[in-house]
C-alpha cells in the first residue's frame, strides 16, 4: 500500500468513526429529550448532531436532516433566545442548507438567515473567534455557492462521489476534483460544529477509550 492509499484508508476510517460518534450522540439526545423536552443544552446538541450526520447522507436526505436539526435548534431558542451556541449552530445549518440548494435566490435567503444568527451569536459572546469567522465566511457564501454548483453538485453523499467506475481517466479526474471541491466548501461549515461546539460534549458524554 502506497502512502496515498494509506492516507485515504485512514481518512475513511476517521470518517466512519465520526459518523458513529455523532449517530450515537443523536440517539442520546433523543432519549434525553423524552425525559426533559425543555433541556436547552440537549436540544442544541441534538441539532448539532443532526447537522453532522447529515454530511454523510445523499443530498435529499441531508436537506431533510438539516431541517430537522434547525427545528430542534429553534426549540432551544424559544426557551432561551440568547443561547449563543444554539444561535451559531443554527447559522451553520442555514449555510449548509443553502449550499445544497441549487436555486440561488433560495440559497441566498438561507445565507442571509445564517448571517443574522451569526451576528446574534457574536452579540451574545463578543470576541468569540469562531463566531466572528463564521460571520465573515457567510458573506462569501453566495460566491462559493456559485462555484459549488458550477462544479456540478448532484444528489450524492457529501463525503464523496458514488457511482460506477469509468474507464475514461479524464472524466474520473474531473469527478474527483468536483467531489474534493464540494467537500472542501461544505466542510468548513459542518466541521466547525464538530470541532468547537461538540468538544465539551465529547469529553463529558462519550466513554473514555481503554489504553
Amino acid at each position: 500500500m502506497d502512502l496515498q492509499s494509506g492516507e485515504a484508508a485512514m481518512d475513511m476510517q476517521s470518517e466512519i468513526e465520526r459518523l458513529v460518534f455523532f449517530e450515537h450522540a443523536r440517539k442520546l439526545c433523543e432519549a434525553t429529550y423524552i425525559k426533559n423536552p425543555l433541556d436547552v443544552d440537549n436540544l442544541t446538541k441534538w441539532g448539532g448532531a443532526l447537522l453532522e450526520v447529515a454530511q454523510f447522507q445523499k443530498i435529499t436526505e441531508s436537506k431533510l436532516m438539516i431541517l430537522e436539526g434547525i427545528s430542534k435548534l429553534e426549540e432551544a431558542l424559544v426557551i432561551d433566545p440568547k443561547k449563543h451556541d444554539a444561535l451559531w449552530v443554527i447559522g451553520n445549518a442555514h449555510v449548509s442548507y443553502g449550499f445544497l440548494t441549487p436555486d440561488q435566490a433560495e440559497a441566498i435567503d438561507h445565507f442571509e438567515n445564517a448571517t443574522q444568527f451569526f451576528q446574534r451569536a457574536l452579540e451574545e459572546q463578543p470576541g468569540n473567534e469562531s463566531y466572528q469567522k463564521s460571520l465573515e465566511l457567510a458573506s462569501k457564501a453566495p460566491i462559493l455557492h456559485t462555484e459549488v454548483h458550477k462544479h456540478g453538485l448532484g444528489p450524492q453523499p457529501l463525503g464523496g462521489v458514488a457511482g460506477p467506475s469509468s474507464s475514461n481517466n479524464a472524466k474520473t479526474m474531473k469527478q474527483k476534483k468536483s467531489s474534493d471541491f464540494k467537500y472542501d466548501v461544505l466542510g468548513w461549515v459542518i466541521l466547525a460544529v464538530g470541532v468547537v461546539a461538540w468538544f465539551n460534549f465529547a469529553k463529558s458524554q462519550m466513554p473514555v477509550p481503554r489504553q
